[in-house]
């Protein structure tokens, strides 16, 4: 887990790569996450990398820090992330399929089965 790219701060990977695992139920609210010191030995950055985005987590809201014993996952983050990446794709994907479909010629019934399939997972 430490294949960082260029186009972001390390921080903010960080913090996005938390998200992840929260909305993949790695963490559970309620639940400690790991110490800014050992996620900083394990990945091999900067503690202070791992406080900042460990902070920009505090500040948007989804985890909490409780003084004498770390940052936990905060109570009702899972619904707050899945409201706010649904409205993401709802205003950024939907666009961009329907302008696919249209240039592909497909049409909204056919990709309603195909969709279909592949949230039941038929496909």
């Amino acid at each position: 887990m430490t294949d960082w790219n260029e186009t972001q701060p390390i921080f903010r990977q960080l913090a996005d790569r938390i998200i992840e695992q929260i909305l993949q139920g790695v963490w559970q609210e309620g639940q400690a996450l790991p110490s800014v010191r050992s996620v900083a030995a394990d990945m091999k950055i900067n503690h202070l990398t791992v406080m900042k985005g460990y902070q920009l987590l505090v500040d948007e809201g989804l985890v909490e820090k409780k003084r004498g014993q770390g940052m936990f996952v905060a109570l009702g983050a899972l619904t707050q992330l899945k409201a706010t990446q649904k409205q993401a794709f709802i205003e950024q994907q939907i666009p961009s399929i329907a302008k696919k479909l249209q240039q592909l010629d497909i049409p909204l019934d056919e990709f309603i089965v195909q969709l279909k399939q592949h949230v039941e997972g038929e496909s």
